[in-house]
């Protein structure tokens, strides 16, 4: 639920702490973008004899990527055989094709793939799918995404990052053919949705979600703090609207995604 604090106190007051307690303590760092802290931990956790396993090395790279944390991350994957005497698996070596595709450094990233001791997987190639988003690379993101397909015929989310990333580039036929390709293999997607629980009652919301018997409030408080932030300096990022419309109306699909529509609603409650 985000509270870190709360949940490093608890962890500090234990009589005893298994090497589960670190792993979870870990991960809830790399959750929240602490890597220096996630690493922190790891020491202390050797420092007091306990093993890091695979399950916390995973965690630990991933506070590596989520932390911009590149150098360290490299150290760790390099060392679990030596180290920790762990083969690194399908789960470290997509940490680290994320954590290089964050940085921006996709030609390692791909180096990293291409030399992998296996076959790489769907998370993998995944995860290399993720970073071309981000950074605009249509064309290796069409070679991931037919590596992921090829693996999961099924896969989705492959599916949609690719014609999220035809759409940023205002690609709109190859967006319009990825759909249908998707039609007409039977792959669909389910709509995002996000849930916030006010006074004991979960609410879900979709974007662009008219069915809340408070819409029209919600609606109204979105446009009210989307002036504000305009007026702070706030330029909104139309490039991963994935419509062909006007820019004054990617702004409003920008505003009332159904993230910011469950926020506005639990501001007015």
């Amino acid at each position: 639920c985000g509270s870190i604090q709360h949940a490093r106190d608890v962890f500090d007051k234990m009589p005893e702490r298994d090497v589960v307690a670190w792993t979870v303590m870990i991960a809830g760092y790399a959750m929240h973008g602490h890597g220096e802290e996630a690493l922190k931990l790891a020491k202390k956790m050797r420092q007091e004899g306990v093993k890091l396993d695979y399950v916390t090395l995973v965690c630990v790279l991933t506070a590596c990527s989520r932390s911009g944390l590149v150098d360290e991350g490299y150290h760790y994957f390099d060392s679990m055989n030596q180290d920790h005497g762990i083969a690194p698996g399908a789960e470290h070596y997509a940490c680290m094709v994320d954590l290089l595709g964050r940085a921006g450094r996709l030609e390692k990233a791909k180096e990293f793939v291409r030399k992998m001791p296996f076959q790489p997987g769907t998370m993998v190639w995944g995860a290399l799918l993720g970073a071309c988003r981000v950074h605009g690379l249509e064309e290796l993101a069409r070679h991931a995404t037919e590596c992921i397909l090829e693996l999961e015929p099924e896969n989705s989310a492959a599916f949609v990052l690719l014609s999220n990333i035809y759409a940023s580039a205002s690609r709109w036929d190859d967006k319009s053919m990825v759909r249908r390709r998707m039609g007409d293999t039977g792959v669909k997607k389910q709509a995002g949705r996000t849930w916030i629980e006010v006074n004991g009652q979960i609410h879900s919301f979709i974007a662009e979600d008219t069915t809340h018997p408070q819409t029209k409030e919600i609606y109204s408080e979105l446009v009210r703090l989307f002036g504000q932030m305009v007026e702070a300096g706030y330029i909104p990022d139309t490039r991963f609207v994935l419509h062909d419309v006007e820019e004054e109306q990617k702004d409003v699909s920008l505003c009332y995604h159904s993230e910011k529509l469950a926020i506005a609603f639990g501001l007015i409650s």
